[in-house]
């Protein structure tokens, strides 16, 4: 039986900067560049969003959520982070939809299992994509929604997937922003013989289980790089135009980067079984960048010979992070169809 043990409208302990103060390299959300690159900072403040922080715990899991602007509505907007991620990196989105006159409502965003706030579960039943998804329909019916239009980033995109397979009938719509799908897949269970199809992700797993084992000297080691600024260095790939990010990328980035529950979610991913993908019935509308790395070429043919409603845009002058790089863009492109701002002031 799930319960949501603590609600508090506090912001997080962790502190990076937010769209509402301004600095001298990314403006504020009343003077936003709507066609320039990164031009929010991620915040950490559910309040200044009009979210409350919970902690649930759930059958296979406690987690971290933020959720609020309800409208009485039964269908909720989930937002699912990826790898290296938490809540956190949706703020861009959801900034960029506030000042596109596009409020998004009835907001239900998770930190999944062993990211952000939430724990990970300990070794069992627990770890598993199937496990994931079906924790994100708990803390759906547990606030009272029936039914949900669900996005999600890298391994969220993943959980998405599984989420809608598994719940046909509550979920409405999917969205997906470089999702990591069959090349992970292969990628895990054939780490020598499909390196070519992801160089990037294939180089960078083996190095992230090493420092998983390192335990706390890896933590230490990651500390390090982000103060002696090699941290953006070495994420440049993930990003097409790293020298612009907002330091509160890379900070988030530094401190969400963790081996271990990485290095989990990848082994799930290689046992995972995607034909389920063929029972979902809603449209799937996706998003990856030009540059991405984490996304094959053949995911997208892949993904369309199993899923009847499948639709994929490409988003110019981005990489791994659409959502960060060009939220506004990439908002467009997430909507269903004949959902258009009310405002009309997405960039053409």
């Amino acid at each position: 039986m799930s319960t949501i043990a603590e609600t508090r409208p506090t912001t997080s302990p962790r502190s990076f900067p937010t769209p509402d103060a301004p600095t001298p390299d990314a403006p504020t959300r009343e003077d936003p560049d709507r066609t320039g690159y990164c031009p929010f900072p991620l915040s950490s403040d559910a309040r200044a969003f009009g979210l409350t922080t919970s902690s649930m715990r759930l059958r296979q899991a406690t987690v971290s959520v933020r959720h609020g602007r309800r409208t009485g509505s039964e269908t909720a907007t989930i937002l699912l982070h990826g790898a290296a991620g938490s809540w956190t990196t949706w703020t861009p989105l959801l900034a960029a939809a506030e000042a596109s006159g596009l409020g998004l409502t009835d907001l239900i965003i998770p930190d999944l299992p062993g990211w952000g706030d939430s724990p990970l579960p300990a070794a069992g039943p627990s770890r598993s994509i199937e496990a994931t998804a079906a924790v994100v329909a708990e803390i759906a019916w547990a606030l009272g929604y029936r039914s949900w239009t669900v996005i999600g980033h890298s391994l969220g995109g993943f959980v998405a997937l599984e989420l809608a397979a598994s719940e046909t009938r509550s979920t409405a719509f999917v969205g997906l922003v470089s999702a990591t799908t069959f090349s992970v897949i292969d990628t895990v269970r054939h780490p020598v013989a499909r390196f070519a199809a992801l160089p990037g992700y294939s180089a960078l797993l083996p190095v992230l289980r090493a420092v998983a084992r390192a335990g706390r000297a890896g933590h230490g080691l990651i500390r390090l790089l982000h103060r002696t600024g090699l941290l953006r260095t070495l994420a440049a790939p993930l990003f097409r135009r790293p020298e612009l990010l907002h330091e509160s990328v890379i900070g988030a980035l530094a401190t969400e980067l963790r081996p271990q529950a990485f290095a989990v979610a990848s082994d799930l991913a290689g046992t995972y079984d995607a034909n389920r993908w063929a029972r979902i019935e809603c449209a799937v509308h996706a998003t990856q960048g030009d540059a991405d790395i984490f996304v094959a070429a053949t995911d997208a043919a892949r993904l369309r010979a199993v899923i009847r409603g499948f639709d994929l845009v490409t988003v110019p002058g981005t990489g791994h992070f659409a959502h960060v790089e060009k939220p506004y863009e990439t908002l467009l492109h997430l909507l269903p169809n004949g959902c258009l701002p009310r405002s009309g002031v997405f960039p053409q």
